[in-house]
């Protein structure tokens, strides 16, 4: 699970200080105001670590990845390339990271579940000749830390120091380091050059595991189908837009999977399918829905529902737009592994105050059930307020859940952190959160007033 991360000079942002994950950390703002930004710094490192070319410093994206974000004077502040990109993080893993030494007879010398990476990366050379590289990259694993710098005299070689535990070189010439592999794995040459630094593959092997357990659902989900394809596939997703929700329901399905509801003694397990209708009928979007193989022996499947228990079984496209803008979401909540990461942009677009707010309490049970880490970045005022009332209600503790408030100031990004209590309230809330809503109503007031009077 993330605990925290902070980055540096990354597109609008300077040096804010840093955000702390709850298991489910809300980001709110206004349009352009650096919220997005957030969950890029993320998704960069992710389609980073998924990159098959292990030379790329960063991948910055294309279209296939979640997110494409140009070059690296696109992303850098103020477009200034002398600046460096930094980026520092904080994770806990389910088991702790054992180190042991293979002097003492493989003796534990370092455990500890909790990690921290911290990475400066700059662009050396100019014109086509530039590339991307890394200043200074670290780890820290309990009381240790391990770092690799750059040498001023030759951005090629790099040198490995240690602070809280011994590094031990082998004998003979002390060979510098090449360049890491990508923006946060140790050389291969590392286990060459010293006696006992075999563990530090097992550092980039945990940040590797971490991305690995992100996904990501877009604002933008794609539009319903008539019928889909699906010949065994087991996605790692729903896919950014949604895509792929259909498959992902019929591998589990495929798979019998279920569903932990509730919590403590009482919890039970349902159908894969059976949680997913659970929720639809609790939005009142739907009373039931079914995915059906069109023939035996077919690969094509349609989507079958029923708005009512009177009302006839349609096609998804047939019903309201919000029932596929939701689906995506809410298997997305039940197909990712139990200790991920999910990450949703905007995932009210296209719906109804009551779903949005119901929205909050699918995330709630998500993370209580399935033991998962929601990052959601939102403009759903309803959303943020199901949240505070489930906080009252202690359905959730209040440090538990991490609230954020994005805004431009003085042409840079700045995060707010909101002062939730333990009763829901917000303390520090900001001016025109989501508009003057009293103002409306004294304006709509007066307007009626003056329009009596003249009359």
């Amino acid at each position: 699970m993330i605990e925290s991360i902070q980055f540096a000079n990354f597109k609008s942002w300077g040096s804010p200080p840093p955000m702390r994950f709850g298991r489910i950390t809300g980001l709110f703002g206004s349009n352009s105001s650096g919220k997005s930004s957030v969950l890029q710094v993320l998704l960069l490192f992710k389609q980073t670590a998924e990159s098959l070319d292990r030379s790329r410093t960063l991948h910055l994206g294309d279209e296939r990845t979640p997110v494409d974000l140009g070059t690296f004077y696109d992303i850098v502040r103020d477009h200034q390339i002398g600046r460096g990109l930094q980026f520092d993080l904080r994770w806990r893993r389910e088991e702790p990271l054992r180190v042991l030494d293979p002097a003492r007879r493989h003796a534990e010398v370092l455990s500890s579940d909790e990690l921290r990476f911290s990475v400066v990366v700059d662009q050396v050379g100019e014109g086509e000749a530039a590339l991307l590289s890394v200043d200074r990259m670290s780890y820290g694993l309990g009381r240790a830390s391990f770092s690799l710098t750059r040498r001023e005299d030759d951005t090629t070689k790099y040198d490995l120091k240690a602070a809280g535990f011994d590094l031990r070189r082998k004998p003979g010439r002390p060979w510098p380091l090449p360049s890491p592999i990508k923006s946060y794995g140790f050389p291969d040459q590392v286990a060459n050059y010293y006696q006992n630094a075999d563990f530090l593959s097992d550092l980039s092997l945990a940040f590797d595991e971490l991305m690995s357990s992100l996904s990501y659902v877009g604002p933008l989900r794609e539009n319903p189908h008539r019928t889909y394809l699906w010949g065994g596939e087991r996605p790692a997703g729903v896919g950014f837009k949604g895509e792929r929700a259909v498959e992902a329901l019929l591998a589990a399905r495929a798979e019998n999977r279920k569903i932990g509801r509730g919590e403590g003694r009482g919890k039970r397990y349902v159908l894969f399918e059976t949680r997913i209708a659970n929720w639809l009928q609790e939005m009142d979007l739907i009373e039931s829905f079914q995915v059906r193989q069109i023939a035996r022996n077919r690969k094509e499947y349609e989507v079958r529902v029923r708005k009512t228990n009177s009302s006839p079984e349609v096609f998804i496209t047939d019903v309201g737009f919000g029932v596929s803008q939701v689906l995506p979401v809410l298997v997305q909540c039940c197909y990712a592994p139990e200790g991920s990461v999910i990450i949703f942009e905007q995932p009210e677009i296209h719906l109804h105050p009551r779903v949005q707010a119901a929205l909050a309490d699918v995330f709630i049970d998500t993370v209580i059930e399935r033991n998962v880490q929601i990052l959601v970045e939102s403009h759903s005022e309803h959303l943020l307020r199901r949240l505070q009332r489930r906080i009252a209600e202690e359905r959730l503790p209040n440090d538990e859940i991490a609230l954020y408030f994005t805004r431009l100031k003085d042409g840079a990004s700045e995060l707010v952190t909101l002062d939730l209590d333990m009763f829901g309230n917000i303390r520090n809330w900001p001016e025109d959160f989501f508009g003057d809503e009293l103002g409306e109503l004294t304006a709509m007031y007066d307007a009626a007033t003056q329009r009596v009077a003249s009359g």
